[in-house]
């Protein structure tokens, strides 16, 4: 291209590219990424503070309690069966509880919930009832799609059993 013409009819040069210019470039495109790298440090730091328990060592007893708690259930060696099925009322759930040698468990309290993978808001909890010895049912309303099953059995107000399972819904 031999040069560029103004309206007028004059020719103008190119604009050379000097060394002082590539420097204030390069300068300039630094200058933005670190502020970038600022903003983006500032939300980050600012929105989560790293913690994620408020108290180590009472996080930590509670973990060893869960771990004699779970011990304690092993050694029942009880088997409980959970179903969940929709109908045309609502969500039933049904929950079988034997021993070791297949009797059915009496005695006991039952709690369920459905809990949602990723929203506690949606959380159902559903009442159970005895309906036999060792079998427990309970309605809520229509759910569909995946929840986490979780059946706790207690007697006397002692939990001795509990158990998390994924379920998917239709």
């Amino acid at each position: 291209m031999p040069g560029r013409e103004k309206i007028t009819g004059e020719r103008t040069r190119p604009r050379e590219v000097t060394g002082g210019m590539v420097l204030a470039c390069l300068i300039a495109f630094f200058l933005v990424v670190a502020g970038v790298n600022i903003v983006m440090i500032r939300v980050a730091v600012s929105t989560f503070g790293g913690i994620e328990t408020e108290n180590a060592y009472q996080a930590g007893l509670a973990f060893t309690r869960e771990i004699a708690a779970v011990e304690t259930q092993d050694s029942l060696h009880w088997k409980v069966r959970g179903n969940v099925k929709v109908d045309a009322v609502g969500t039933l759930v049904e929950m079988v509880a034997r021993d070791a040698a297949g009797v059915p468990l009496a005695q006991l309290e039952a709690t369920a919930r459905l809990l949602h993978p990723a929203d506690a808001r949606a959380d159902h909890i559903v009442p159970l009832t005895q309906v036999a010895p060792g079998t427990f049912s309970g309605r809520t309303e229509a759910v569909a799609g995946h929840w986490v099953l979780l059946i706790e059995l207690s007697r006397d107000g002692i939990p001795l059993f509990r158990s998390k399972n994924r379920v998917f819904v239709r």
